[in-house]
């Protein structure tokens, strides 16, 4: 299905696309894990277009956020034997790519979720294809481009959060309801699940089923875990009052993080044309309160 170095990769997918789709979401074989996520993510044709770029960023660039980057290295998967050596193979790789990037896009930089998403491509890649994946997800090889989760102001996130708030009220209205008695809205449990891409605190079985998901169909199976979650814990939650209800939101149960029980879950929930939807309505919004600031401000 391969091939030798992926070259009858693209000829199966729009021969098969929906056996592709189902094996993908079945979970990637952990073998086949690294070359099948430059793939579908389309970095492998990044960097075969981009020649000792990726050395040329590392070694004779300099970046602002060395020091930033330097002082958050060691923050990143503390626990995970790859990286806890200081100034170890891990945590050098790690430093390199997150460095390269912040020279190769230098209006993002650096910010400190994006440590998680290079270590996690990591674990199965080298320091250049882990990022070439980084830029294929950030600059939009395939998908929509994600480096707004990383700009100043965190513009994506603030579009992804009003999203899911609008799709928890309309898909699960009781515990919508309890949120809003309770004062409690996504950016307070659901922004690193967008920033990293479930890879900050959830198990890692479960975030490399979501990750093989997430590059082959995009970010609307972030949405669709988020609202697997809560449907599950749904009974639970309801009952919570505020603190309880956060620290509910910020660790769910063990049972809860079983990609055979949740996945199957999250697929069963629809939400491509809603989101759809919902980001016309957040733009609009957003164009409305871009044109009254900027009225504010005119002279009189």
């Amino acid at each position: 299905m391969i091939g030798v170095g992926g070259s009858d990769w693209k000829h199966y997918v729009r021969r098969k696309p929906h056996v592709v789709k189902r094996r993908i979401r079945k979970g990637i074989p952990d073998c086949l894990r690294g070359l099948v996520w430059q793939l579908i993510s389309g970095s492998r044709d990044l960097l075969l277009m981009n020649p000792g770029v990726y050395e040329q960023l590392v070694i004779y660039e300099t970046s602002a956020s060395e020091l930033d980057i330097i002082r958050d290295i060691s923050r990143t998967f503390p626990s995970h034997i790859f990286f806890q050596q200081r100034h170890g193979p891990g945590q050098r790789s790690l430093y390199n790519v997150l460095k390269a990037y912040s020279v190769y896009d230098r209006d993002v930089g650096y910010v400190q979720g994006m440590g998680f998403v290079a270590g996690l491509l990591l674990l199965y890649m080298s320091e250049e294809d882990a990022f070439w994946l980084l830029v294929a997800l950030l600059k939009g090889a395939v998908h929509a481009p994600m480096e707004g989760l990383y700009l100043v102001g965190l513009p994506l996130v603030q579009q992804y959060l009003f999203q899911l708030d609008h799709l928890v009220k309309e898909y699960l209205p009781k515990l919508g309801e309890h949120f809003a008695q309770e004062m409690i809205n996504p950016s307070m449990y659901a922004s690193q699940w967008f920033i990293t891409v479930f890879s900050y605190s959830f198990p890692f079985h479960l975030a490399l089923r979501i990750w093989d998901v997430f590059l082959f169909e995009g970010v609307k199976i972030v949405f669709k875990v988020g609202l697997a979650l809560l449907k599950y814990c749904h009974d639970d939650l309801v009952k919570l009052p505020f603190e309880k209800l956060i620290h509910a939101l910020r660790n769910f149960p063990n049972d809860a993080m079983n990609p055979d029980m949740l996945l199957p879950m999250a697929y069963s929930i629809k939400v491509s044309k809603r989101l759809e939807e919902l980001k016309e309505e957040y733009e609009k919004e957003n164009g409305k309160l871009s044109d009254r600031i900027r009225q504010k401000l005119q002279p009189s």
